[in-house]
């Protein structure tokens, strides 16, 4: 099985609460030297058979029509490598 990423983000232009609340905790935590937070989501979609330009295009209408809103929100459709044997995030 292939996995198929889709990361979601809020436009630059729309204000972001959750970020900023991050923002505003990490010098309290210790944190310094981050400018900016902007907070997203992620999917990890575990595709059967093979991730060719159909099932990418599925994916992506997919995320244009349910994962993302996409009034406010980007989003990003990528594939990512399998993991070799050993290898740890």
């Amino acid at each position: 099985m292939a996995r198929v990423v889709v990361d979601v983000m809020l436009k630059p232009e729309i204000l972001d609460p959750q970020g900023q609340a991050v923002q505003r905790a990490l010098p309290r935590l210790g944190f310094q030297g981050i400018a900016d937070v902007r907070q997203g989501k992620r999917f990890e979609l575990e595709v059967e058979g093979p991730v060719d330009e159909a099932a990418l295009a599925r994916i992506h209408e997919m995320a244009e029509t349910f994962l993302a809103n996409t009034v406010i929100e980007d989003f990003v459709v990528k594939v990512e490598e399998p993991a070799t044997a050993g290898e740890s995030k």
